[in-house]
C-alpha cells in the first residue's frame, strides 16, 4: 500500500481504517484514556515497553483464583487447567508464534534469566574462540548479561565482547558488515547473540542470513527477541537459530514482568553434552515425583526448566497467546507494516526530527523512531496536549510502535498532527 503524503487528513485515515482488510480486534483490549487532548481514549504508541491489557485476562486470572481459593493444592491436579502442568498449554501457539517444533519451546522465567541459562549452555569460550557479538546498541540488559557471562569465566569483558557498530554516520548495521565480520572473524566468535528488532531504531535484523553466517563460522547463534516476537513473523527451527529468548509483555500483551519464552533446537534437546544449570521441573514429568535426587531431563526445551510454573503470571500469557493464534502472524505483519508505513509518509511534517529506523518495510518492526532535541519533553507534551502516548530514549530518540492489534490510521493521524505541532522547527 502506498500513501499519498498531500492526502493526510483525518477523513483519509478513516476511510483507510473503515477498508482495512484486518479490522483489529482494538476491542478486546482495555485502551487507557488520553491523558490530555480533545480524544477520549489514548492513542497508543508504547506497546514496545508494555503492551495493552486484554480484556480476557481478567477471567483468566478469576478462573486461576478461584481454583485456588476452591481446591487449594488439590487444583495442581483438579483445577480446570491443571497447574502442574500448565506451561503445556501455552506449548503450541508459542511454537506456532516463533516458527518452531513444540518440544523446542518452552515459557518459563525471565528474558534475561533465560539468555543467561542458555548462555550458561551453550556460550562455551576455548582457545581463540572466546568472543561474544553482540550489537552496539544493544538493549542495556543484555550488555550486562553477556560482560558478566565473560567475567564468569574469568575473562575480561572488554576483550572478549564485540560491540558491532554501523557505519559512520549511519544508525543501523548493514547486514552485509555482519556477514563480513563474521567471514574475517569468525574464527574467534563462541557466541553471536544480536536483537531479532533493534529495541533503539526498531531495525529488524535479516536472522537467517545472519544465522546461517554464524553457523557457517563455527559460532553459536542466539538471538534475543524481545522486540521481534509478536512484532515479525519468525521460522527459528528452518533458520537453524541455536536458540532464543524473548519476552510477553511488549507486543505480546501479557502484562508487566509476565512469563518470558526460550527456543532451543532440537538438535540440542536430545544431546546431553551442554551442561545445564538444573532444577526440580528440569527434569522428566513421568518421574519428577518419585523425588529422586538424580535429574532425568526430558528431550525437549522444558529441559532447561528450574522452578514449577507461577499460575497467576502464566494466565495471562494464555490468553494474550489466543489472540494471535487466532489472527496468525502473517496477517498481523501485513497490517503492521501497512500502519507504520502510513505513519512514515506522514512524518514530514514533524520538523526538526530525523526518521532513524529503516524506510524499507522489509528492514523494519511496528516502530519508527525519531531523533529529535530534548525527545522526553517532547513525549510529555504529546501525552499532555494530544493524548499522544509514546516513549522518549534518552536524549534524543522518540519511539512510536502502531501495533497491529490495537492501533489504528486514525491513531496515526493523532501522532503525527501531535509531532507536526511539538516537534521544533529549524534553528
Amino acid at each position: 500500500m502506498s500513501f499519498d503524503e498531500a492526502a493526510g487528513s483525518e477523513d483519509e485515515a478513516l476511510r483507510l481504517d473503515a477498508r482495512d482488510p484486518l479490522p483489529p480486534p482494538r476491542a478486546e483490549f482495555l485502551v487507557p484514556p488520553a491523558p490530555g487532548g480533545p480524544h477520549a481514549e489514548a492513542a497508543y504508541f508504547a506497546g514496545n515497553s508494555l503492551g495493552l491489557q486484554p480484556r480476557a485476562v481478567a477471567g483468566v486470572l478469576r478462573e486461576e483464583l478461584d481454583d485456588w481459593a476452591r481446591l487449594a493444592v488439590e487444583g495442581h491436579t483438579q483445577a480446570r487447567r491443571p497447574w502442574v502442568d500448565y506451561h503445556e498449554l501455552l506449548r503450541d501457539p508459542a511454537a506456532r508464534l516463533v516458527g518452531a517444533l513444540p518440544h523446542e519451546v518452552v515459557a518459563m522465567n525471565s528474558l534475561t534469566v533465560n539468555l543467561h541459562l542458555m548462555m550458561a549452555s551453550f556460550y562455551r569460550p576455548a582457545g581463540e574462540r572466546v568472543r561474544i557479538v553482540i550489537e552496539d546498541s544493544a538493549f542495556p540488559s543484555d550488555s550486562y548479561a553477556v560482560a558478566s557471562q565473560a567475567v564468569h569465566h574469568g575473562l575480561d569483558p572488554e576483550r572478549a565482547v564485540v560491540r558491532l557498530t554501523p557505519r559512520p554516520g549511519e544508525d543501523v548495521l548493514r547486514t552485509e558488515d555482519v556477514l563480513t565480520f563474521l567471514e574475517r572473524e569468525g574464527g574467534t566468535v563462541a557466541l553471536l547473540m544480536l536483537g531479532g528488532v533493534n529495541y533503539l531504531t526498531g531495525q529488524l535484523m535479516d536472522m537467517a542470513a545472519i544465522t546461517k553466517a554464524g553457523r557457517a563460522a563455527g559460532a553459536v547463534v542466539g538471538w534475543d527477541l524481545a522486540h521481534a516476537a509478536g512484532n515479525v513473523p519468525l521460522r527459528l527451527h528452518d533458520w537453524d537459530v541455536d536458540f532464543a529468548a524473548w519476552c510477553t509483555y511488549k507486543y505480546l500483551n501479557s502484562g508487566p514482568g509476565a512469563v518470558a519464552g526460550c527456543f532451543v533446537h532440537e538438535r540440542h534437546v536430545g544431546d546431553a553434552s551442554p551442561p545445564r544449570l538444573a532444577g526440580w521441573w528440569g527434569t522428566d514429568p513421568a518421574v519428577r515425583f518419585r523425588m529422586d535426587p538424580a535429574i532425568a531431563p526430558p528431550a525437549s526445551a522444558d529441559a532447561w526448566q528450574l522452578s514449577n510454573p507461577p499460575i497467576l503470571a502464566l494466565a495471562p500469557v494464555l490468553a494474550a497467546l489466543e489472540i494471535f493464534d487466532r489472527i496468525g502472524m502473517d496477517a498481523l505483519r501485513a497490517r503492521s507494516e501497512r500502519l507504520t508505513g502510513y505513519l512514515a509518509s506522514r512524518l514530514g511534517p514533524a520538523r526538526g526530527a530525523e526518521l532513524i529506523t529503516p524506510r524499507d518495510p522489509a528492514a523494519r518492526g511496528a516502530q519508527l523512531s525519531l531523533r529529535v532535541a530534548d525527545a522526553g519533553a517532547l513525549v510529555r507534551a504529546l501525552a499532555a496536549r494530544h493524548g499522544v502516548i509514546a516513549d522518549a530514549r534518552e536524549p534524543d530518540v522518540v519511539r512510536l510502535a502502531p501495533a497491529p492489534l490495537y492501533c489504528t490510521f486514525h491513531d496515526c493521524h493523532r501522532a503525527a498532527e501531535a509531532l507536526a505541532d511539538l516537534a521544533p522547527g529549524p534553528s
